[in-house]
């Protein structure tokens, strides 16, 4: 097989939320951006390291670009988040493969996707599993991530004073309008707070961003946000708020509605209640 055609076939962003508190991420948000092929196994032989190279696959929107290993394959990309296990198709427009497209199957974990692709013909895999004469590409990415850069030493962020919100959070489960997000997704999901600002992420993309004013000597304590970015940009809410040692629980009503009194999200009303547990 083609080196090239190898790395094409290394492809490879929870729920859709009321549309009053604007769209969480998908499976095509949480694949955006760059993702290296650490692992590659064809008809059941697995590639050593050398032959993967630097080949990665970069996914903005629902395109692709496959680069690395001998020739760039570009094209579009089709998830069906319904099947058990999930749907991928990929549909080459560019590149030696152009016109044709492959069938598969993905899953999402821990910031790695894995893939099991058919090369030739249209039987889309059951499992993540390849053996001799059948066709099949499986194959593991990794996120690419940045360098980062040394931090400023400050005492207090650019946007105020510290709070007891300050930091990183990761997201320990999540149920808005009534329905819970599924673990696959939460794990994926991270807030961070400096000073007075808050934003919340799904892997690396910006879901929303906010600032905040908290009153904790009401009770339920009571947060209120002013969106600045994501979803609900240019819209108020109003929420209530409790950390307990290392957790935090938010209740947040759709944007212009009634504050909420306790800590729970059922069908219809609209509100997200979340927690999260200090990084």
């Amino acid at each position: 097989m083609h080196k090239g055609h190898m790395c094409l076939l290394c492809f490879l962003w929870f729920l859709l939320f009321s549309s009053k508190l604007g769209r969480m991420p998908e499976d095509i948000d949480l694949l955006q951006g760059t993702w290296n092929v650490s692992a590659l196994e064809v008809d059941g032989q697995k590639m050593p390291e050398s032959v993967l190279g630097t080949a990665q696959i970069v996914i903005k929107g629902s395109r692709f670009t496959s680069t690395g290993m001998g020739a760039v394959y570009e094209g579009t990309i089709e998830l069906d988040t319904s099947k058990k296990p999930k749907h991928l198709t990929m549909h080459f427009d560019a590149g030696p493969e152009k016109g044709n497209k492959n069938p598969g199957i993905y899953e999402m974990k821990n910031e790695k996707v894995r893939i099991c692709l058919a090369t030739r013909g249209n039987e889309r895999p059951s499992g993540f599993a390849t053996k001799p004469g059948s066709g099949f590409a499986l194959e593991t990415l990794t996120k690419s991530r940045p360098r980062k850069r040394a931090a400023a030493k400050t005492t207090t962020s650019p946007s105020g004073p510290a709070t007891e919100f300050e930091g990183e959070w990761r997201m320990v489960s999540g149920v808005s309008n009534g329905v819970a997000m599924e673990e696959s997704t939460v794990q994926w999901v991270k807030r961070k707070t400096i000073g007075d600002e808050t934003t919340i992420y799904a892997g690396p993309q910006v879901m929303f961003k906010m600032k905040f004013t908290a009153d904790s000597s009401k009770s339920p304590k009571t947060i209120d946000y002013v969106n600045t970015g994501g979803a609900n940009k240019g819209k108020n809410q109003e929420g209530i708020y409790d950390i307990d040692g290392k957790i935090l629980k938010v209740c947040m009503a759709a944007p212009g509605a009634q504050r909420p009194k306790e800590f729970e999200s059922n069908a219809g009303d609209g509100r997200m209640f979340t927690v999260w547990e200090r990084s």
